[in-house]
């Protein structure tokens, strides 16, 4: 029937009611409003976690966790609230209240402000028939309008072959020497959609970044404006379902080779349980930062390859190192692994800790004032290494080694015995002192080409001049 093709006895509003109205299907049980929607991406913009988002907004974990995952941790509507114009959820629950309670619909429309027929044409359009007869419910309603409200813009890449084409070349493209045959690298597993698989080879490609395709677009194409596209396009055509431009497997070809985008937020200020607000760097006793003061260290690890890792402790003035042996616990690999049980590794917190007491408690007290450590969790158990100690921790704030210098420094000259790649667990302990008695006398150019043990030596006859050491 066309839409001109009036019935007999229909209502004067009967056009109107099915103005660019499809029929639509059952909702079942709708989703969470747009309004729901927004509130949850602003709080992931904030940096907390999916599942701490979701319950703020209301929804279950898996229902958060399908949202971010499903558009690859971008945000996939605008974050704009809409304008006063269009009917909000609030003014629909209080419209199916009203309607519950047999209220008139001018009488409605006078307690929310609206325009009568505005009203009207809800109570008409949006009502839910699943029961054969029209009822007006919130949820549904505002499910309905949220559906006729999509306007749904076909990606750029997807109208455009040759700029698909273009893009999808110089992010995955094969290498291919100077006569053109194509080289094939290292043999590679198929992509399965893990987010940042750890290390091993990958798939040698032309490896172009988005910004770089975006940028190098105008220089290649001048005088076709039809080749543009933003880099942020690109991005949402990877990570986002439904966009239909570029396999997602692609995502591989990127740099960082997630499989999620991570919010900017997240990223900065990534939680640590452990990291209280009176052991981060800037609560340091302001002495730890001036190298004239003995007794400063900073510490972190070296990781090799099947969990296997070093410790590395530095003190700030002389530069003098220890190894902190971090052996494989009994039942490495012999045990299953027990969820939430100890870390046989060695670098658990609790091995962390009796091994990097050891090692600190053979120094004077006056020697260790303080220890400046990475943000990982191998040292949660801080607060009871500085009982033991009497050493008190401080963190370093989230991806910043400049604020640890001496440590990343030392452990740039450690790769040169303990290489990226490497088992380290098949040193014993007198092989770490060995290396670092090697290094401590080695001139170094910032002390004047002495060495860090002749300086060490020096503060240690220093304080035993001035008080009696205490060595625990």
């Amino acid at each position: 029937m066309a839409r001109s093709d009036k019935p007999a006895g229909a209502r004067r509003q009967w056009a109107a009611d099915r103005a660019l109205r499809a029929p639509m299907r059952s909702p079942g049980r709708p989703e969470p409003s747009r309004a729901v929607q927004r509130q949850f991406w602003r709080l992931i913009a904030t940096g907390i976690t999916t599942v701490e988002a979701a319950a703020q907004v209301g929804v279950s974990s898996p229902v958060g966790i399908r949202w971010f995952r499903h558009a690859g941790g971008m945000t996939p509507i605008r974050l704009d609230e809409p304008v006063g114009r269009y009917l909000s959820f609030d003014e629909r629950e209080e419209i199916a209240i009203l309607t519950s309670q047999d209220v008139g619909v001018r009488e409605i429309a006078r307690r929310l402000g609206r325009d009568p027929g505005t009203i009207s044409r809800e109570l008409r359009r949006n009502a839910a028939t699943r029961g054969g007869k029209p009822v007006y419910r919130a949820g549904v309603a505002q499910w309905k309008a949220q559906q006729a409200a999509k306007r749904p813009k076909v990606a750029k890449m997807v109208k455009n072959p040759r700029l698909r084409d273009y893009v999808q070349d110089r992010l995955a493209g094969q290498l291919q020497h100077e006569d053109g045959t194509v080289v094939s690298g290292p043999r590679t597993p198929v992509w399965k959609g893990l987010n940042k698989p750890h290390r091993g080879d990958r798939k040698w490609s032309i490896a172009w970044s988005p910004e770089q395709i975006s940028n190098r677009l105008p220089l290649d194409f001048p005088d076709d404006e039809s080749m543009r596209i933003s880099h942020e396009a690109i991005y949402q055509s990877l990570y986002i379902e439904g966009r239909g431009a570029l396999k997602r497997e692609l995502v591989a070809a990127l740099r960082t080779r997630r499989a999620l985008r991570k919010p900017r937020a997240r990223s900065k200020s990534s939680p640590h349980g452990h990291v209280t607000e009176e052991v981060v760097i800037s609560q340091r006793p302001a002495e730890a930062a001036d190298r004239a003061v003995p007794g400063q260290w900073e510490g972190d690890l070296i990781i090799g390859t099947g969990r296997s890792a070093i410790g590395t402790v530095v003190e700030r003035s002389s530069r003098s190192i220890l190894l902190v042996h971090l052996p494989r616990l009994k039942g490495w690999r012999d045990t299953p692994r027990v969820k939430n049980g100890p870390a046989l590794s060695g670098y658990g917190a609790e091995a962390m800790n009796l091994a990097l007491q050891a090692s600190m408690t053979r120094l004077p007290l006056q020697l260790r004032q303080t220890l400046t450590w990475d943000r990982g969790t191998e040292l949660a158990a801080h607060a009871d290494f500085t009982h033991a100690t009497g050493t008190k921790v401080f963190f370093a704030n989230p991806h910043s080694p400049w604020q640890r210098p001496t440590n990343e420094n030392t452990n740039g000259v450690l790769r040169q015995y303990f290489p990226k790649g490497t088992d380290l667990s098949r040193w014993e302990a007198h092989d770490l002192e060995s290396v670092a008695l090697a290094l401590n006398n080695r001139p170094r150019k910032v002390l004047g080409f002495r060495t860090p043990a002749e300086v060490f030596a020096e503060q240690l006859e220093s304080i035993q001049n001035g008080s009696v050491a205490t060595t625990d």
